[in-house]
């Protein structure tokens, strides 16, 4: 079982910076890609970015250059800095392990708000 565990979320003022974290946990061998995908209210979940286990990274066009997908083996852990944050980041991020079809597992998501 593939558990995973968002953290670093919270509250930050536009323009500013948050880093979140993925811990991943059980059957890590099954994952193919780590995915961060994010829901504002009223609107459909999307995806941000995601990385492949051979090192690829995809993102969102919305937040190319300022967002960065990255992950420490070591820890098990994947990370997505986000950087000149603005209003419509806010959003509850999820964490997610990908197979070849897409994403199979979700972790339960954290808050991030971006307000002055």
């Amino acid at each position: 079982q593939v558990r995973l565990v968002e953290s670093g979320g919270g509250l930050v003022q536009p323009g500013g910076s948050l880093r979140l974290s993925c811990a991943v946990s059980g059957g890590i061998f099954d994952i193919d890609a780590i995915g961060w995908y994010r829901q504002a209210p009223g609107k459909q979940r999307e995806l941000v970015a995601s990385a492949t286990s051979g090192g690829s990274t995809n993102y969102a066009y919305s937040v190319k250059g300022r967002f960065t997908i990255s992950r420490d083996n070591a820890k098990n852990t994947v990370y997505l800095q986000m950087n000149s944050l603005k209003h419509e980041t806010t959003a509850v991020y999820y964490c997610t392990a990908d197979n070849l079809w897409g994403p199979f597992n979700w972790g339960q998501g954290t808050q991030v708000t971006v307000s002055s």
